[in-house]
C-alpha cells in the first residue's frame, strides 16, 4: 500500500478520536450542540458516502423524528442485518427540512419592485424555538432573512448585502434583530458562525459585523455603535487569538506575525476532517492531492471560511483544486474588514467616553493601514493582491478582492486610478465585473459575478471619483438581473456576465435562487 493510501486510510477512519474531539473542545463547541457527525457517528459517514441525498447538506440539515440516542440504538441493531436498507432507515428516522423557495411562485408581471418587496416575507424565519428533538439549527432569539434555496440558515456575510436592501425598503427593525442576533452568536461564541448550523462552530465569514453596525447607527439617532462595543470587541479578539505571543514568521489560528514583526491575518478553520454540509465531496477531492489530508481539508475548509469556496485565488498554481493553499496567504479584503472593525471599535469606546481604548484602537488601525499598503499592493500587477506570508511573495492572481481597499479607503489615489483602469480593462463585461480573470469550473471565478463584489467596488470607484465606471456596473448589473428575472422570474445566487443568457455555474450545488444578497444589493443600487 503506498504512503499517501496508508494516510488517507489512517485519517478518516479515526471518526472516534474526532467525536472525542469535538466533546472536548469547549472553546469550539457548546457541549449541547453537537454537530450531525459527533450525534451520529458511523451513520452519518456512511449515509453521506453512499449519497443517499444528492446535496450533501440535506441529511447535515435533516431533522430527526425521534431522539438521536433512540436513532442510533436502532441503527446499531439493523446495521449488520442482511435485508438492512440505509435509504429505507433514513427515510424512516429522518425528514427534510422545509424549501420555502419551492412554496412561493412569483409573479413577473408585478414587476421587480414587487417581487423584492414580497421576498422578505419568503425570505424571512420568525425567532426560532426549541426542536423536540436536536437538529444542527442553532436557535436565534430574533427574526432573521435567509439566502434561500439551500441555504436555510442565517448567514454571516450574506447579511450585509441584505441589509443594504432591508435599510432602502425602510425595514430598519429586521436589520437590528439581525444584528442583535450576530452579537448574541458572539456572545455565547465567542465569534460569528459561518451560518447558524452546529457544523459550522469550527469557522466564521468575512467579518462584516462592523460594517453592519455601521449601517444602523450613520445618520439614526436612534441606535449607537457603542451599544455594540463588547461585542465588537470579542470578535476582535477572536480574529487575533494568539497574536500576543507569536514569534517572527509564525501563525496561529487567524492571526501570522512576518518577519517584520507586523500582524495580519489569514482565514483559518479549526476542523481538519471534511465538512460535514460537503463530506462526500471533501472525502473524495482528499484522494486527488499530495497534501497530507488534514493540511488538504483545513485549506478547503479555510477556503469556505473565506466566503469565496471556491476560487483559482486560493490555489497554488493559479488553476488546480489540489492545490489549495488558504492558509499559506493573507487576503486583502479580510485585513480590510479587520482594518473597518478597528475603526469601529476606536469609534465605540469613543462614544463611551474611554479615550484611552479609542486612542489604542486608531493606533492599531493606522498601523494595519499601513501594513495593507505595505503587503498588498502588487507593483507588478498596478493592483492589490493577497500575500503569501510563507514564500513571501505577493500573490499573481488577479481579482475584485482589489475593490476592498477603495471600499475602506485605505488605497491611494494614485492606486485608486490604477485599480479603475484594470477593472474597466478586464473585469467589465457584458453584464457586470467578472470575480477573477482565471475561467475555471470553480463558482469564484470567472464568468462568474455576484452581487456583494459588484457593490463593493461600485462604491470603492465612488469613493474614489470614478463615477462614471461605478454607474456602468451599475446599468449593466442591474440590467442583467432584471433580464434574467423576466425570463425566470427569480433573483440568482449569482450571473454569467460573460453570456448573459447562460447561467451561473460551477461550484458544489446547482444554481440557487432566492437571493438574500442579490435583493439587498439590487435594491440598493436601482434606489441610490
Amino acid at each position: 500500500m503506498s504512503q499517501q493510501k496508508q494516510n488517507l486510510k489512517h485519517y478518516f477512519f479515526k471518526t472516534t478520536m474526532f467525536v472525542c474531539f469535538l466533546l472536548i473542545s469547549s472553546q469550539l463547541f457548546a457541549q449541547k450542540e453537537l454537530s450531525p457527525r459527533a450525534t451520529y457517528p458511523d451513520l452519518f459517514e456512511k449515509v453521506q458516502l453512499a449519497r443517499i441525498y444528492l446535496d450533501s447538506k440535506s441529511f447535515a440539515d435533516a431533522i430527526p423524528k425521534m431522539q438521536p440516542s433512540k436513532i442510533m440504538a436502532a441503527y446499531q441493531s439493523q446495521k449488520d442485518l442482511k435485508e438492512f436498507n440505509l435509504k429505507a432507515f433514513v427515510n424512516t428516522y429522518f425528514s427534510l427540512p422545509e424549501n420555502h423557495n419551492a412554496i412561493y411562485q412569483s409573479d413577473i408581471s408585478a414587476g421587480i419592485e414587487k417581487h423584492l418587496d414580497t421576498l422578505w416575507t419568503v425570505l424571512k424565519r420568525n425567532p426560532d424555538t426549541a426542536t423536540k428533538f436536536q437538529t444542527s439549527l442553532i436557535p436565534l432569539p430574533k427574526l432573521y432573512i435567509v439566502p434561500g434555496g439551500r441555504f436555510r440558515e442565517i448567514y454571516y456575510w450574506d447579511s450585509y448585502f441584505t441589509m443594504l436592501g432591508l435599510q432602502k425598503a425602510g425595514k430598519t427593525e429586521i436589520m437590528k434583530d439581525m444584528i442583535d442576533n450576530f452579537a448574541y452568536l458572539i456572545n455565547t461564541y465567542g465569534f460569528i458562525p459561518n451560518g447558524n448550523r452546529s457544523y459550522y462552530l469550527t469557522r466564521s465569514q468575512p467579518p462584516f459585523f462592523a460594517a453592519m453596525v455601521q449601517l444602523l447607527t450613520q445618520n439614526n439617532p436612534d441606535y449607537k455603535i457603542s451599544e455594540y462595543k463588547g461585542a465588537l470587541e470579542k470578535e476582535y479578539n477572536f480574529w487575533m487569538k494568539g497574536s500576543a505571543t507569536l514569534k517572527n514568521g509564525q501563525a496561529a489560528n487567524h492571526a501570522v506575525k512576518l518577519a517584520d514583526g507586523t500582524i495580519l491575518n489569514r482565514y483559518y478553520d479549526a476542523g481538519d476532517q471534511p465538512r460535514e454540509e460537503s463530506y462526500r465531496e471533501d472525502f473524495e477531492a482528499a484522494k486527488l492531492t499530495k497534501q497530507h489530508p488534514s493540511v488538504f481539508l483545513r485549506n478547503v475548509r479555510s477556503a469556505a471560511e473565506s466566503g469565496w469556496d471556491f476560487s483559482s485565488r486560493w490555489f497554488a498554481d493559479g488553476k488546480s483544486f489540489n492545490q489549495i493553499i488558504t492558509t499559506d496567504l493573507l487576503p486583502v479584503d479580510l485585513n480590510t474588514l479587520i482594518y473597518n472593525l478597528e475603526i469601529a471599535i476606536a469609534e465605540a469606546n469613543k462614544q463611551s467616553g474611554n479615550t484611552t481604548k479609542a486612542a489604542l484602537f486608531t493606533a492599531k488601525a493606522n498601523k494595519r493601514k499601513a501594513a495593507i499598503l505595505k503587503y498588498f499592493w502588487n507593483p507588478k500587477q498596478i493592483f492589490f493582491t493577497d500575500y503569501n506570508w510563507k514564500s513571501k511573495r505577493l500573490s499573481n492572481q488577479i481579482t475584485l478582492a482589489a475593490s476592498f481597499p477603495l471600499y475602506f479607503k485605505i488605497a491611494t489615489p494614485q492606486q485608486a486610478k490604477a485599480v479603475s483602469e484594470r477593472i474597466e480593462k478586464d473585469f467589465l463585461k457584458t453584464g457586470g465585473l467578472i470575480t477573477t480573470l482565471t475561467t475555471t469550473k470553480e463558482q469564484w471565478d470567472a464568468p462568474n459575478a455576484w452581487a456583494p463584489l459588484q457593490y463593493v467596488s461600485i462604491q470603492g470607484l465612488h469613493h474614489y471619483g470614478y463615477h462614471q465606471l461605478a454607474d456602468t456596473i451599475t446599468t449593466r448589473w442591474i440590467n442583467q438581473n432584471i433580464a434574467v428575472f423576466k425570463e425566470t422570474g427569480k433573483l440568482m445566487e449569482k450571473y454569467n456576465v460573460v453570456e448573459t443568457s447562460g447561467k451561473g455555474g460551477g461550484g458544489e450545488y446547482p444554481l440557487q435562487d432566492g437571493f438574500g444578497w442579490t435583493n439587498g444589493v439590487l435594491l440598493k443600487l436601482m434606489k441610490k
